[in-house]
């Protein structure tokens, strides 16, 4: 039986790393619905949020270049509202896979709580939709990084999306895919890849979360009534064998993440006086 996959992203409908996935997806002989914001929402984590007219959430269909055939639609909602949508046959039948992605820049590390991307995959986990999230590492490939007024600029951001190789990342993916459908629902794989042609990667390995991503966020300046971000470069360098490491050294990561699981090693005992 043919697979059913949705491919949804936190980029828009429009991001050139949607198609590429879409792309690939269609080339492994899998049946593909292709369901993703009307605009950017990136970072919008696992949150439901959804555009309404007339009581309606909007959804729009949105053919994608050179994948005729293929239902594609813009909507008017966060990542995670699509890929809950989706699994309850919004876009037709359920899918029993979520690729989510391709995405513009690394999820790295313990950042990826805040990635729609990353948002959209946990959803469909926990909603018993197996998931994947696959990003792009821009700020890979040895390109520098200059550091401008505290914020990390990379060099990276002067490539046009037409020159980047997301078709590496979602090659990747799809050759992860048995590895996913094998594993446990409620666990999701974070897939990253550097912007290297699929000549040049040098493998694709498991990466442990790092404690930190590429960049971390920082007040720059609080006033009256304001407050500035910035974006800086961690204060100390990432460790062997993790995502980030792994991305600099040229290698794709695979992560395996599980969100909102209850832990057990939290001392609540003796709180109900009534409890035997």
């Amino acid at each position: 039986m043919t697979v059913r996959v949705l491919i949804t992203n936190d980029d828009g409908i429009a991001a050139p790393g949607i198609a590429a996935l879409a792309r690939a997806a269609v080339d492994r002989g899998l049946d593909v619905v292709v369901a993703a914001p009307r605009e950017e929402a990136s970072g919008t984590s696992a949150a439901m949020t959804a555009v309404e007219r007339g009581g309606h959430v909007v959804v729009d269909p949105h053919p994608l270049p050179g994948l005729d055939g293929v239902p594609a639609y813009g909507v008017g909602g966060s990542p995670g509202f699509i890929a809950l949508i989706a699994v309850h046959g919004a876009f037709g039948p359920p899918p029993s896979v979520v690729l989510s992605g391709v995405n513009r820049g690394a999820n790295a590390g313990r950042a990826v709580l805040h990635s729609g991307t990353v948002g959209a995959a946990f959803t469909a986990a926990a909603n018993g939709c197996r998931a994947m999230a696959v990003s792009l590492d821009v700020l890979s490939a040895g390109e520098a990084t200059a550091v401008s007024g505290g914020a990390a600029v990379a060099a990276a951001a002067r490539v046009r999306d037409a020159e980047r190789h997301w078709s590496t990342a979602a090659h990747v993916a799809l050759d992860l895919l048995p590895r996913l459908t094998a594993g446990p629902v409620e666990s999701v794989l974070n897939v990253n890849a550097p912007d290297v042609p699929r000549a040049r990667l040098r493998g694709v390995r498991r990466g442990r979360l790092a404690s930190f991503g590429q960049v971390q966020m920082t007040v720059a300046e609080a006033g009256h009534g304001f407050v500035r971000t910035a974006l800086e470069e961690p204060g100390e360098a990432a460790q062997a064998g993790t995502d980030v490491a792994l991305l600099a050294e040229g290698y794709a990561s695979v992560t395996a993440v599980r969100a909102v699981t209850e832990v057990t090693d939290v001392d609540l005992t003796g709180l109900d006086p009534t409890a035997s």
